[in-house]
């Protein structure tokens, strides 16, 4: 699997990218690194920023809601019918869990397209090519803020970052591109992704929010419109997937244990179905 391209701070990046043509710009999404690639076998085998996974389980729990929506979500049979090899496309991308934004978590997709990389031509495709491969595919790509504009009526210095579409506030940054591959980030200072965890939560709390009558019956509907059946564990699992994809993973190194915050949600799983 190909590896992430790097995208350095605006100052940083390549010189080529402001120089000339045109540039693509998109919303920065506060989330984590997620890349893959469709195996001949009809699996699909994930990694990070830095390791390839041998399964999706051994992903970061952080994961799981991004994992299952690409796996439930990714057309197969459109990517073999456009692909001699699928398994040199390697698709790059967000998964859209909690780094110091709290956004718009039912509306916003698990997974958000960022790249894509194919080892016959041995390049990324262009940037105004990847929305709509993703697009056809079944899954979202990031949010693009303008294209088409003069690198050269580019200036960052002055540039005022926009509302992200995804939140009621100011984008986390924005990604500026172009189709010869150089890149270039420039972060919104005003935007805290590497908030203070709190370390005053319990599992008990943790519970309380996540597992709430609300959220669970939105994840049982969930359930039965994808012909899921709704048992005390489908339905565990989704509020799990759910709740670690909000949380601060750091929680869960601050005293907070990870068992019992499962445990709390069962019991509360448990009572809602037999209620029903």
């Amino acid at each position: 699997m190909h590896p992430f391209p790097s995208v350095p701070h605006i100052d940083d990046a390549p010189t080529e990218l402001l120089e000339s043509g045109h540039l693509w710009l998109l919303e920065a999404v506060a989330g984590a690194p997620l890349r893959f690639r469709l195996l001949e076998s009809g699996l699909i085998e994930f990694g990070d920023a830095n390791r390839v996974y041998e399964t999706p389980d051994d992903l970061p729990p952080q994961y799981g809601h991004a994992v299952r929506h690409v796996q439930d979500t990714l057309d197969r049979e459109a990517l073999r019918a456009a692909v001699d090899d699928v398994e040199a496309i390697t698709f790059f991308g967000q998964a859209t869990q909690y780094r110091g934004v709290d956004y718009d978590w039912e509306r916003m997709p698990s997974f958000l397209g960022t790249d894509i990389w194919a080892a016959d031509t041995e390049r990324f495709r262009p940037p105004d090519a990847v929305d709509g491969i993703f697009d056809r595919l079944g899954l979202d790509a990031v949010t693009p803020i303008a294209q088409e504009v003069r690198a050269r009526d580019f200036d960052p210095a002055s540039y005022k970052i926009p509302e992200s579409a995804w939140y009621d506030g100011p984008a986390a940054g924005v990604v500026i591109r172009d189709k010869s591959g150089h890149r270039g980030r420039l972060p919104n200072p005003d935007v805290d992704d590497e908030p203070t965890a709190p370390d005053d939560v319990t599992a008990v709390d943790l519970a309380d929010r996540y597992g709430s009558d609300e959220r669970l019956a939105r994840l049982r509907e969930r359930l039965r419109t994808e012909g899921q059946s709704v048992t005390v564990d489908a339905l565990l699992e989704r509020i799990l997937e759910s709740a670690l994809r909000e949380l601060d993973p750091r929680l869960f190194e601050t005293g907070v244990d990870r068992g019992a915050v499962r445990s709390e949600l069962a019991g509360r799983v448990q009572r809602f179905l037999n209620d029903q």
